[in-house]
């Protein structure tokens, strides 16, 4: 397995990382990759990808901070270059749900990250909340630049979906897919191709059941698996299988 989203910078993974390293293997995992939301949040990713060989990063900078964070195209390449580990761009995106930034500079900052993706063709790790038509449209004026988009913790309408798959997205599949109130999140899985699903944690966050309500970590995503292969009515060993074989594909071709 692979958790494609996951925040080991982040209280309590980062006090217990040994353990939390220990309890992914154990589950089955083979990579983590752990995500950049600030220029600080960046500077601990920098560090974590040293300390275990299945830890992999991204460089970016998350909507909730975009008007603190301002980072380039060109600062963007730079990070990705110096290290062969950082091997994604993001999260980036739009979030009109809490609007702790600015549009404008949310929309300035996710841009820079699409460029840098366009020019580096590492994968752009997208967060959409409250912005469906606006992340389309963005996404969409860069359709023919051929960019490799990974839809993070997908909770978006099947329409958006469709409207994404135009675009060659991948959508990856939270902790959220299992709980009891999320029926319309599960059809849209079920009507997402198979080779365009990806899993993730995003924890400390977003625990799933049976572990709703707790600190998330990566091995919990053995959970997530078991509800996805379940919902596209395959073997858990196939959809792990399957979804890993989409990570290293975006990730590493």
């Amino acid at each position: 397995m692979i958790d494609s989203h996951c925040h080991l910078d982040h209280e309590p993974l980062l006090s217990d990382l040994q353990n939390v390293i220990q309890r992914s293997k154990d589950v089955g995992i083979e990579k983590l990759l752990t995500i950049s939301t600030s220029l600080n949040s960046f500077s601990k990713v920098k560090e974590l990808i040293k300390i275990d060989e299945m830890i992999y990063g991204t460089i970016g900078i998350h909507p909730h901070e975009s008007s603190k964070d301002i980072i380039t195209s060109k600062e963007i390449i730079r990070d990705l270059r110096e290290n062969s580990k950082i091997i994604g761009i993001g999260e980036t995106g739009l979030d009109f749900y809490y609007n702790n930034s600015k549009k404008e500079k949310q929309i300035s900052s996710f841009k820079q990250h699409i460029e840098a993706s366009i020019e580096t063709n590492k994968p752009l790790i997208v967060h959409s909340r409250d912005a469906e038509k606006e992340t389309f449209e963005i996404l969409n004026h860069y359709k023919n630049q051929n960019i490799k988009i990974l839809m993070h913790c997908f909770t978006g309408s099947k329409q958006f979906s469709e409207k994404l798959l135009t675009l060659n997205s991948y959508f990856s599949a939270s902790g959220i897919i299992t709980f009891k109130n999320s029926i319309d999140l599960q059809e849209t899985f079920k009507s997402l191709p198979l080779d365009k699903t990806l899993i993730e944690t995003d924890s400390p966050f977003l625990a799933p059941v049976p572990n709703r309500g707790k600190k998330n970590e990566p091995s919990f995503i053995d959970f997530t698996a078991a509800k996805l292969a379940e919902i596209k009515n395959i073997s858990k060993s196939e959809l792990i299988k399957i979804t890993t074989n989409n990570f290293n594909r975006l990730f590493f071709n």
